[in-house]
């Protein structure tokens, strides 16, 4: 079966393999902007230092984990000399093996690995723990819309009184939004949405959070052809079509080549980007 003609979970899952690891490669080349952005916007080392008990260890739970990407990046940004005394031991929630692994292997100080969930988030058993902080970063997008409601609600509902709860999410006018509806009017008529930031936020509010909503907005660049088509392949989880199919419109025209003219100037790619930092803490008003 054919990637267009595979449903948008099954494609995301399938990507998160060894098999996927070059678009992968390729995806990161650009997608580490979105981490190191993020991981500016807060001070945190002190959002997990406050929460920390008597012991200073704080549970966290990272939702859908992927590779490991945001605590790479706050790693890398030097979380591990300003929370000196910090532990954060870490739950890993993820349906692929791949990406439980993968996650677990860039774990260092503070971070301490313990359970790997291999399950989506809507299965979460609410009873599991009373944690300190649960985030899920660019990690939604692939979650069936039936499913989100009841992902989140779990998620939230694991998080203790006075903790942090943390959503980032690529918004509708954010290229990974644009991209994805493009080529599903395209070449996947069929295919399931991706989640946008906007449907999390109202989902959030209806289960009754109290969201703080900061807006970050940013741009990523290059001239290196193969790098975007591994980078475009891996935002569309479709391996199968190449960057000139892509850029090549049919006989009517498509709507996944008339976007991505807007992203090139010559041999220059710009895709723009506008993220929702979601946060919020459970029990408060």
């Amino acid at each position: 079966m054919s990637a267009s003609h595979r449903d948008t979970a099954a494609r995301s899952l399938a990507h998160w393999s060894e098999d996927g690891r070059r678009s992968m490669e390729s995806f990161y080349a650009l997608a580490i902007e979105d981490y190191r952005r993020l991981e500016a916007a807060r001070d945190w080392g002190a959002e997990l230092t406050t929460r920390a008990h008597a012991d200073g260890r704080v549970r966290l739970l990272d939702v859908a984990c992927g590779s490991g990407k945001f605590p790479s990046a706050l790693l890398a940004a030097g979380l591990a000399e300003r929370t000196t005394g910090l532990e954060v031991v870490v739950d890993l929630l993820d349906p692929s093996p791949f990406s439980l692994a993968e996650a677990r292997g860039v774990l260092s100080a503070p971070f301490v690995a313990a359970d790997d969930l291999q399950i989506g988030v809507e299965r979460l058993d609410t009873g599991r723990w009373p944690y300190d902080a649960a985030w899920a970063v660019h990690a939604l997008y692939a979650v069936p819309p039936e499913l989100l409601g009841e992902g989140l609600r779990r998620m939230s509902a694991v998080i203790r009184p006075g903790g942090l709860g943390m959503v980032a999410q690529a918004n509708s006018h954010s290229h990974y939004l644009r991209v994805y509806e493009a080529y599903r009017a395209a070449h996947a008529p069929g295919a399931t949405p991706f989640t946008t930031a906007e449907h999390v936020a109202d989902e959030l509010w209806a289960l009754g959070a109290d969201l703080d909503v900061e807006v970050i907005t940013y741009r990523t660049t290059t001239d290196d052809a193969a790098v975007v088509e591994g980078f475009l392949q891996r935002c569309l989880f479709d391996d199968t079509i190449t960057l000139e199919r892509m850029i090549s419109p049919g006989p009517g025209g498509d709507q996944l080549a008339g976007y991505l003219a807007g992203c090139r100037d010559g041999a220059r790619w710009t895709f723009a980007h506008e993220v929702f930092l979601l946060t919020w803490t459970p029990g408060t008003t």
